[in-house]
């Protein structure tokens, strides 16, 4: 019903024969692509529809990396596909191409869409363009977009998960594949039929080295003070990083805010945390520039250590979990949505933690992973949240008993 293929080669005709082949001879219905950034996009499509038929709809689009069981990596030549076979598998694609404009209003109409075309506890996948702009870099925001989702559907029960989309690890560029062409600034919603349930773990990786303290000054993403005093000051203080260094570049392979959810006293559990990148830091100001603008004045943070054994024992733990709630269960696909800052490359970490998940889950279930920007998941039993420096695993299940 599901079938899934991976391969890596610097030829994307070459790629997607390869990848194709792994899928197996029975057509496809829709086709899910996740491509490295340096395949070009344009090739690749125009392969897969020599391979797969011209009128099969391709969703998807650029990824840091993807991972596999036969393999994994971020070198920018990795192809993966998803072939859905079956109509009682199949999801719906919904897209917007108004993500330039306002993100929010595009989040709210593909939202509004969504809730027209389901029923209770659907499962949503929501992949977007995570790169507006990269000279200057201006990134299209997932809180802005998800808020809007939220909105436009309303407060029905709904298991939204996903991922934005991006060339490489250095936000180079990011693109979607809309069904028939390769689009800038767009989203599309994937709405699974009702017959199709999902179970997601969320990994994380961070550890609280600071009190609370209060933004006490912010303007969207850029937070110019906590506590009152200058925020690229207080956290290279706390971290003992030198102040601007590489403008601040550092801070984002070793350090997050984290905004705790729930009752700010209980003891530490890393699923209680939102945490938000650092994108970048501004000495001149005194500056720093989270991945997201969903924090406010006076919203209380901590500063997260990233930390590359508790990445690595919450994937253990993660993919435990996953396994337990899937037992015996019609599991239909494996689903892995990781932060591309996550690799080894970039996170200095001894192992592969997607190789972590690639062994681990339950060998009898299709997986398949991409690299993303940022990673959109149920949060602690409420409404779905972007979340930074996570792997979100998914394995989509047939609901019918």
């Amino acid at each position: 019903m599901i079938a899934v293929g991976y391969a890596k080669h610097s030829d994307p005709a070459t790629a997607v024969r390869r990848c194709v082949a792994a899928l197996g001879p029975a057509p496809a219905r829709l086709l899910l692509a996740f491509v490295g950034g340096k395949l070009d996009p344009h090739a690749v499509l125009a392969a897969l529809r020599r391979e797969c038929g011209e009128e099969v709809p391709i969703h998807g689009g650029s990824a840091a990396g993807a991972i596999a069981r036969e393999g994994y990596g971020y070198s920018g030549f990795e192809l993966g596909l998803i072939a859905f076979r079956d109509p009682e598998v199949t999801p719906r694609a919904l897209v917007t191409r108004q993500l330039l404009p306002d993100e929010r209003a595009a989040g709210a109409v593909l939202g509004d869409e969504v809730r027209s075309q389901v029923t209770r506890d659907a499962v949503v996948l929501l992949l977007f363009d995570s790169v507006a702009s990269s000279a200057p870099l201006r990134l299209h925001h997932a809180s802005s977009i998800v808020e809007g989702f939220h909105a436009g559907f309303g407060d029905a029960p709904l298991h939204l998960l996903g991922g934005g989309l991006l060339t490489d690890m250095n936000l180079t560029g990011g693109w979607v594949y809309d069904g028939r062409e390769v689009v800038k600034h767009a989203a599309v919603a994937l709405v699974f039929p009702p017959g199709i349930a999902a179970e997601t773990a969320i990994m994380h990786g961070c550890r609280p080295v600071s009190t609370f303290m209060e933004i006490t000054r912010i303007d969207g993403a850029d937070v110019y003070e906590l506590d009152g005093k200058p925020a690229l000051a207080v956290i290279e203080r706390m971290l003992g990083l030198p102040l601007g260094g590489a403008k601040g570049h550092e801070l984002s392979l070793v350090a997050t805010l984290g905004q705790k959810q729930g009752d700010p006293f209980a003891p530490y559990d890393e699923n209680a945390y939102v945490n938000r990148l650092i994108l970048r830091a501004a000495p001149e100001t005194g500056a720093v520039t989270l991945f997201e603008p969903d924090f406010a004045l006076g919203t209380q943070v901590q500063i997260m250590s990233r930390d590359n054994s508790l990445m690595l024992e919450s994937v253990r733990r993660g993919v435990a979990a996953i396994n337990s709630a899937i037992a015996g269960g019609d599991n239909l696909l494996g689903l892995y949505i990781d932060c591309a800052g996550r690799g080894s490359a970039r996170s200095g970490a001894p192992v592969e933690e997607a190789e972590l998940v690639a062994r681990g889950l339950d060998a009898g279930t299709p997986f398949l992973g991409f690299y993303s920007g940022v990673e959109v998941a149920p949060f602690a039993g409420g409404p779905s949240k972007p979340l930074d420096w996570t792997g979100v695993l998914t394995v989509l299940r047939s609901a019918r008993a």
